[in-house]
Formats: structure tokens, sequence, C-alpha cells
């Protein structure tokens, strides 16, 4: 240790309470960085092993090679595992309905394969032997082709053909260009019913039937699946592989690797991390960078001194250096031992909210990578680097007189310290030395003002961004009823209801109701619609100017008579009136763009006119209008959304007579369930066992509303986290700041107390000094922090959010007083220690 590093470690010895702190800044900002490298790694990882689940443990797929392909793949050096199957062949589907799905691939899998290409089992079991067959689900739903555990069918099994060429599943079909060759007849028992194989493309040709392979021959075609050691060679190995021919990347794994083409998300997945990294250095820099200057007007004087004597420029930067890697030594190791254990008790809190969001089968576990650890450790050592090089350079470059005399410190004409009389006889002798103290040496307090106001700009702007997601969150959790919803437009009403009375005996249903919903046309006067319809749905309307009449769609939504009967109570409306033939009925106007009732017509009765579909036939009914529907209707049509509902509600006994119209209907049905994520397994199965080929969507609301909820969660603990971090780092800023200050400024505190200044005027002067502080900190850091939380509204709301901006008025006053509460703390602290010290040897003090 040379003479100058010696000094350096004494100057850390001296100032003991700056340098403490400054420690622990250090530590919380390697704990930070840390956290965030360990996090993104363990959520990577996370990502990796759910996608591996759903999608198979493999990186590329060659569709259609030889076995001498597989075997010569093996042996590669490159590929970490290698799995296959058989393609046994193609049959045509008999009454197949998807013109461009018109085959069954027959798949021959070992048991080796299963392991790396999952099956998500619907009913049934996997298959044993070559005798047995595994069908997908989706050859019923979307290729109309119904087959049953323990059916027996029979395939003529061939290979597609176009010209010379044989086809896989890769090659989509070719209409009118291939042809099927004359193969062999395989007879199957239905082991089981499955889940869309991952590995099968949109755009395959077949539906994909597994079953046991038999071995083959040397002449069988294979679909071989690589599995690569190193992610970064996947392309050029795919492409030098294949030779020319086909391959298929697992984008679903890759994404998550960051090696795949997708590059919006390789995108979004680093520059995130990147972003938040940045904002912890830039409020790490801040903070260690004031430490070392702060208290320049020190390390100056010792430095003119040094130079005096011959020390040069680069000798006095390395000395401040060393001090920053002294430092760097006790902080980062500290950081990094707090980073780990904290984000592992982050992440056993979230882990169940991301498995009920993400993957249910697969943990989030914390998973440690030496390269993110020493990296986390390099950008902090950066840090320091780059907080203690500026100060060092300034000072180091700063002339020996000037060093030694401190002529440089503080450079100011008289004009900027004057101050008015009217607030000199108003603020008293305190108070004006205060201001005049601020104005004389605005550089030394303009890094206590910033590394406050960050403090503000960021509690408050993460306090309104979870606001944003908190509501919502409760706008979806007030809107959904019941638990899973079941809704189609393509089945027939019979075969409807028969499927509901099927799925509403599915265990844990504790209450099920149905509903239909008709669309009609009906047209009016423009002048019995109100302003607010005209305004905010006129466009959506059908106005015609010249009649001046509107034509409106208008549908009827048919519930449950039981149901009814408690809406007509509700409302305290006579049943006799609305349930008799020809009687009144209940309309609903809701506007789409924010889900608010509104009223569409001027009077509270009508009398309208239903167009049918074919335009032939009528149907007049009479409507009052109320302010609230007891169900919510299913959803619109894709390429059917419109700016509003128009909505009579009506009981299912009402429905024959609304049936001449022939209107196009949606029926729903809705359940409610103690466990609704196996009730919608049980219902799934019962669909794909009804072989149903209608088109339907089956949603678990609760898990919709979970997720919410979840994501959430999730995210307030990960804002909140990152907010009290950061805080913390601000506070400890602060606290170096104003301490190193006071101590700074002991030779001037000690000749005004040496003056005859009583106790009770220093503190106020003081005082006065704390509310320039947060005055100051408060005019940038509200208004910044204002419009931060307004873009981010803006940016939710950009992002489909339809919540209102709610101005945070709470975080704001939490900031306010947390603001000047820090101030006065460290201040009162600074201030004791002062006091404590003898007047004869503050003034003496020539280093201050």
């Amino acid at each position: 240790m040379n003479i100058f590093h010696k000094v350096a470690f004494q100057g850390l010895k001296k100032n003991r309470t700056r340098t403490l702190v400054t420690i622990i800044g250090v530590a919380l900002s390697a704990a930070l960085i840390t956290a965030v490298a360990t996090f993104a790694v363990s959520l990577q990882n996370y990502m990796v092993n759910g996608a591996i689940a759903k999608s198979g443990d493999w990186h590329v797929e060659f569709p259609d090679e030889d076995q001498a392909f597989v075997r010569e793949q093996a042996g590669d050096s490159r590929v970490a595992k290698l799995t296959s199957f058989e393609n046994i062949g193609y049959a045509m589907l008999e009454d197949g309905k998807n013109p461009d799905k018109p085959y069954a691939f027959i798949a021959g899998f070992s048991k080796d394969t299963f392991d790396t290409l999952p099956v998500q089992l619907i009913s049934g079991r996997l298959p044993e032997n070559s005798g047995e067959i595994l069908v997908p689900a989706h050859l019923a739903a979307n290729g109309g082709v119904k087959f049953s555990v323990g059916d027996t069918i029979t395939l003529s099994v061939g290979t597609r053909q176009a010209g010379d060429e044989v086809l896989s599943q890769h090659d989509p079909y070719r209409d009118g260009e291939e042809s099927l060759t004359a193969g062999t007849e395989k007879t199957y028992t239905v082991a089981g019913i499955c889940q869309r194989p991952a590995f099968e493309e949109i755009s395959a040709p077949g539906y994909t039937l597994i079953t046991m392979g038999d071995g083959g021959n040397a002449k069988s075609r294979v679909s071989a699946f690589a599995a690569l050691k190193k992610t970064g060679q996947i392309r050029t190995y795919a492409e030098e592989a294949a030779r020319g021919g086909a391959y298929v990347l697992n984008d679903n794994v890759l994404r998550f690797l960051g090696v795949s083409g997708d590059t919006l998300f390789n995108t979004l997945l680093y520059s995130t991390g990147v972003i938040v990294i940045l904002l912890v250095m830039l409020g790490s820099v801040f903070m260690i960078y004031n430490s070392f200057n702060i208290s320049l007007n020190e390390r100056t004087h010792q430095f003119g001194i040094l130079m005096s004597v011959g020390a040069t420029a680069r000798q006095l930067r390395n000395s401040v250096l060393f001090e920053g890697i002294c430092i760097g030594v006790l902080g980062i190791p500290l950081g990094i031992c707090i980073g780990i254990p904290s984000i592992k008790l982050v992440l056993e809190l979230v882990s169940r909210n991301f498995a009920n969001v993400l993957y249910d089968t697969v943990p989030l576990t914390l998973c440690i990578s030496v390269p993110a650890l020493a990296a986390a450790a390099a950008v902090s050592f950066i840090t320091i680097l780059i907080s203690a090089y500026i100060p060092a350079k300034k000072a180091a470059g700063t002339p020996v007189m000037e060093c030694i005399r401190q002529t440089n410190e503080i450079k100011v004409e008289p004009k900027a310290v004057r101050t008015s009389r009217v607030l000199g006889r108003f603020y008293g002798l305190e108070g004006t030395l205060a201001l005049k103290n601020f104005k004389r040496n605005k550089r030394r307090y303009r890094s206590i003002v910033l590394s406050l106001t960050l403090s503000v700009v960021l509690f408050v702007s993460a306090s309104a961004f979870s606001s944003c997601l908190s509501e919502m969150g409760a706008q979806s959790a007030v809107e959904a009823d019941g638990d899973i919803s079941f809704y189609t437009a393509d089945m027939e009403e019979n075969e409807a209801l028969r499927l509901y009375d099927e799925l509403k005996t599915a265990g844990g249903v504790t209450k099920s109701t149905y509903q239909a919903v008709s669309t009609y046309t009906c047209t009016v006067s423009t002048s019995e619609l109100t302003s607010e319809f005209l305004d905010s749905c006129g466009e959506d309307s059908g106005i015609d100017r010249e009649s001046g009449t509107a034509g409106l769609l208008l549908d009827v939504q048919f519930i449950e008579d039981d149901i009814y009967q408690s809406f007509l109570e509700s409302l305290d409306l006579p049943a006799e009136e609305y349930t008799v033939q020809n009687g009144s009925m209940i309309t609903v106007g809701k506007k789409m763009a924010d889900s608010t009732i509104m009223d569409v017509f001027r009077d509270r009765t009508m009398e309208l006119t239903l167009g049918a579909a074919s335009g032939e036939q009528t149907k007049t009914i009479h409507v009052s209008f109320a302010d609230t529907y007891p169900l919510d209707p299913p959803p619109a049509e894709p390429g059917e959304v419109k700016d509003y509902v128009l909505m009579v509600i009506a009981p299912y006994q009402m429905k024959p007579q609304f049936d001449t119209l022939s209107a196009p209907t949606r029926m729903a049905f809705t359940f409610w369930s103690d466990n609704p994520g196996q009730t919608e397994a049980k219902m799934q199965t019962m669909i794909d066992s009804s072989g149903i080929t209608a088109d339907y969507t089956l949603y678990n609301l609760h898990r919709i509303l979970e997720e919410n909820r979840n994501v959430s969660f999730i995210v307030n603990l990960f804002t909140v986290i990152f907010s009290i971090m950061i805080t913390l780092i601000a506070v400890a800023n602060v606290f170096n700041t104003i301490s190193t200050n006071i101590r700074l400024r002991r030779r001037e505190l000690a000749m005004l107390r040496s003056v005859g200044m009583p106790d009770r005027d220093f503190n106020k002067m003081m005082r006065f000094e704390c509310a320039l502080y947060g005055l100051r900190t408060l005019l940038f850091g509200l208004p910044i922090s204002g419009l931060l939380s307004w873009l981010i509204y803006k940016g939710m709301v950009l992002g489909g959010a339809e919540i209102a901006y709610t101005f945070p008025w709470g975080s704001m006053a939490i900031s306010i007083l947390g603001v000047f509460l820090v101030i006065f703390i460290t201040m009162l602290y600074a201030v004791s220690k002062i006091r404590k010290e003898n007047i004869i040897d503050a003034l003496r003090d020539d280093m201050a």
C-alpha cells in the first residue's frame, strides 16, 4: 500500500459516518442490481421450463428424414439430445369438414418420445402397442370426425405425393396438385383422447393420431427432434443439418432463450432488464457521486498540499479510485448477500400467483447464475468507479494554489446573495442567513434537491401505476357473472339445451342458468333519441338525414323464467304486466366504450317494431326502460362489435313468439362452481366426448379474474419493492449529502455560535434551511410526478384499459410528509454532532 492509498484509507477511517452510509448505499445498489439480475434469470428459467412442458424439450424439428439422418445427428457433438417418431403415413378422413386438413397423420411413438414431446390426455390412456391409437380432440371439434375411447377404426394408410415429390406434415395441403398413394389398411383401437399435439403445425394437412411404433425398417421416414448444447448454434446447425430441406424451430422455447426470430419479444425481454438496471445505476451513481463530491472541499485542500510536494494528477485520481475500490470491496459482497435471499423471499411470495397466471405444473424457483452475479458485481463496481472518477478528475485538474486556498469553491457576486429587506423583516436574521447560505453555494444544495426529487417522482409514479392496475382489477371483478361460461352461435337450440343439461351435472357446479340472445333491427325517428346517444353512438346508428330516421340494432335477451321473475321483483314491476302474451318488456341501453348504462330514447316507454332477417315479417313490442340488467349477455361475434347495445330482456317462455322472425341467435350458459378449474376440465371432457362440431367458446371466468388479480399482485409487489429500494438509496443519498454538508460547515456554524447566537435562533436557522430544501424539492418533484402519473394513465388507456384518471393526491401527500421528515431527522442528527464539538476546535479547523 503506497502513501496515497494510506491517505485515502485514513480519510475513510476519519469520516466513519460518511463511509458507513456510502457502504450502505453501495450495498443497497448492489442488492437491487443482484435482485433484478437473479429475478430475470429465475423468470427466464421458469418461462423456458413452462414452454418445454407445453411444447416439448427440443429446439429444432426435421419433419421428414431417413434412419441414416437420425444416426448421423445423434453423433453430432453439438446435439445434446435427439428424439424421433416414425412417420407411418396418411389416411383420408371420411366426412371431414375442414377442406385444408383432409387427412389423419399416423405417428409411431416410442416411450422416450412421450418424454420429449408432451401429450395432454383428456380421457382414456396412452397407447401401449402398435394396435392402439391416441386421437386428438380437435379431430372432432375442427374436422367433424368423432371417435370415442374403445372405438375400432380402420384406416388406409399411404403417402402424400405431388408428382415425384413426397410431402410431409410441413407441407400444407395442395388441393388438386397432390394425391394419396394406395397404402396398407391398418386397424386400431382408440386408447384415449388428447389435446392437439404442440408439435403439429397450424398449416399441417393431417390431424396427428399417435400409436406405438413397431420399429419400422431401414426405409422408414421419421420426424427428428434435436436439442442442442449451445442455443447460439441452433440456427446454424438447423441450416447445415437440413441441407436445404425443411426444418421447424420450437419458437415457444427459443423465444424465452432469447434466440428466436421474434425481434419484438427479444427487444422487450432485454430492454426491460436494461431499463431497470439503468434506473438503479442512475440512483446509485447519484448517491455515490455525492458521497465523493460533497466533501470535495476537504479533499481539494488535501490534494493541494499533496500536489505541492510533487504528487501528480494521476496519483491523486488513483487515490480516490482506491477509496472507491475499498468501499466496493465491502459494499458489493454485502449487497449480493442481501439481494439473493431477498429475491428468494419475493419468489416464494409470488410463485403461487405465477402458477395461476401461467404454468400450474412448473414451479417458480430461485435460479442462481454465476455469470448473472458476476455481471451484477461488475455493474456495481463500474457504478462506483464512475461516481469516484468524476470528482477525482475535477479535483486533480485544479491548480495547486486554488486547491490550498480553496478560492474556487464558492465564486459568487454580491448581487447573487442579496435578499429583500421585506423578506428580512418577515423571516428575521436567522431566515436571512439561511437564504444567503443557500444562494451562495447552490451547487452544494442542488444535489440534495435532486436526490429528494428523484425519490418523490419514483414513489408517486409507482403509486399511480399501482392504482391503475387496482382499478382494472376492480372493474374485472364487478362485471363478471358466474365462474364458467359457454357461448355458441352455430348450435341448434335443442342440441344446445341438451348439452346444457349435461354440463350442469359436472362436478362442483352449484348453480347454473342459460340464455339466448337474438339480434333484430328497428327503425325509429331521430327526434325520439337522446342527445347523449346521438353524440356518442350516432355514427353507428344508421342515421338517414333525409328521412330523419335511424336504423338500430336491438338484442332480445331471453333468460330463464324464474330469473326474470326475480328481476321484476327487484325493479318493483308487476309480473302480470310483463309476462303475459304481448306484454311490456324491459329495455336497457349500454354504451360499450366504457360499459356505462345510458338513456337511448327520450321517453321512458316506447313501442318498437322489430324487423325479420328476411325483411318480410315484423313484430311490435312495448318496452319500458331500466338502468340495470340481470345477467351479462354473451359477447358479440368477431367483426360485429358496435358502439352500443340496446337490449330487451324477456322471459324464455316468450322466445317462440320471436322465432318466426328467423333472427341470428347466440346461446350462452353460465355456471357457478366450488372448484372452477376442475369443473372446466370436466366440462371440456364432456364437450369433447359429445362430438360437437359447432364452433363454441368455453370461458373460465374465475380463472380470468384470478389471473387479473395475480398479475396485479405481482406487478404491485415488484413495484413496491423497487420503489422501496430506490427510496432507500435516495434516503441514504440525502442523509449522506446533508450530514456531510453540515460537517463541512462546522467552522461557519461555530463562528455563529461564538458571536452569541442562541440555540433557539440557531435551531430556527436550520429549520428554515430544511424548509428551503423541502419546498424546492416539491416545486420540481410534484409537477413532474403529476405529469408522469398522467402519462402512465394514457399508456394504459392506449393499451385497452377502460379506467378513469385519478390524480395521485394521497401518494403526493405521503411524499410531502416523507421529504420533510427525512430532511428534519437528518438535520437534527448532523446538528447534534456539531453541537457536541468544542467551538474553539471547530474555529481552528482549516479543512472545512
